[in-house]
């Protein structure tokens, strides 16, 4: 397993001399896990027996209760998960971890590290580093990639922003079920890398919908055009993965869902608005994955029915004949 560090700050940079200094125990005793969807369900196996107590806890009790019964975990309630040693969070949103943690903050122990693995806001990131450091704990931002299959193999890439003593501190936990860890920077900078880092990806497969759309107008099947696409320079993970797992073969697994495509879209143009940065391929790919997430309830369908969206505008389905 990979492991990459690439900032090397202190644990403690506040000058407030009344801010609780960060002293974790020598080792993990205890970890939790809170939000069993369909990453944090995998996610969360990879910590059994690794650890003397593995906790889980998820808005829904049932989904806890059937996680412990499958792999040995300990449905908790939430006053009991953020008691561990290492609380790993992965949620929809950084506004639904920003409620938990306020919730969880008279219940928390000093020393402890709080690991979000949501794809979040960088912001906010920083935000909930201040509050748990206030206490002596640590926040780090550890946004994942590599889908569920990755989750549930456990080789995730995690982007981290964090101090260097907590990620340190919190790395064993982490590694259960990541295939490489690369500290980006400090707090934010994972949830920043994972926004581009997704509308990198979605600027991708929008640019495969067209090309395969445009073939396919000339009478060439989109699985033949993958074969020579993947074996030459056009090759990206959409049209490795995305388009013959997914869109071509019309299953459209709901995984990561589209309206969460879109938020981390929107993520990623928050930044470049902050920043002054022009990005108008960026800009114009993230609007339009926010149109085709706005034709669907929340939650709904899986990222790639982006492409359907695309077939309303060409009147060509990305299937073969």
């Amino acid at each position: 397993m990979d492991i990459t560090t690439t900032n090397t700050n202190s644990a403690n940079p506040s000058t407030n001399p009344d801010t609780p200094l960060f002293q974790p125990k020598a080792a993990i005793e205890s970890v939790s896990f809170l939000g069993l969807g369909a990453m944090g369900h995998h996610m969360a196996k990879h910590l059994v027996g690794q650890f003397d107590r593995v906790m889980v806890w998820n808005r829904s009790f049932e989904t806890a209760e059937a996680h412990a019964k499958q792999f040995g975990t300990q449905a908790v309630s939430l006053e009991q998960a953020v008691s561990a040693d290492v609380i790993f969070s992965c949620l929809p949103t950084s506004d639904v971890v920003d409620s938990i943690i306020e919730q969880a903050l008279p219940h928390m122990r000093a020393n402890s590290v709080w690991v979000d693995c949501t794809s979040g806001v960088p912001e906010q990131a920083k935000q909930s580093q201040a509050k748990l450091a206030a206490i002596g704990c640590q926040f780090i931002d550890a946004p994942v990639s590599g889908q569920t299959a990755g989750a549930d193999a456990g080789t995730l890439t995690v982007m981290v922003g964090a101090e260097a003593a907590a990620l340190e501190y919190a790395k064993p936990a982490i590694d259960c079920f990541a295939g490489l860890i690369v500290h980006v920077g400090p707090s934010g900078a994972g949830f920043a890398v994972k926004a581009v880092n997704n509308t990198l990806f979605a600027i991708n497969a929008w640019a495969a919908a067209e090309g395969l759309s445009v073939l396919k107008a000339h009478g060439v099947n989109p699985s033949a055009a993958l074969s020579c696409i993947n074996k030459a320079s056009g090759q990206s993970f959409a049209t490795l993965a995305t388009f013959p797992d997914r869109i071509v073969n019309r299953e459209f697994p709901k995984t990561f869902t589209l309206d969460l495509m879109a938020k981390d879209c929107g993520i990623a143009i928050d930044l470049q608005t902050e920043k002054k940065v022009p990005t108008p391929v960026m800009a114009q790919v993230a609007s339009l994955i926010r149109a085709a997430s706005n034709q669907q309830a929340p939650g709904t369908v899986d990222f790639s029915e982006f492409a359907k969206f695309y077939e309303m505008f060409t009147g060509i389905t990305i299937e073969d004949d």
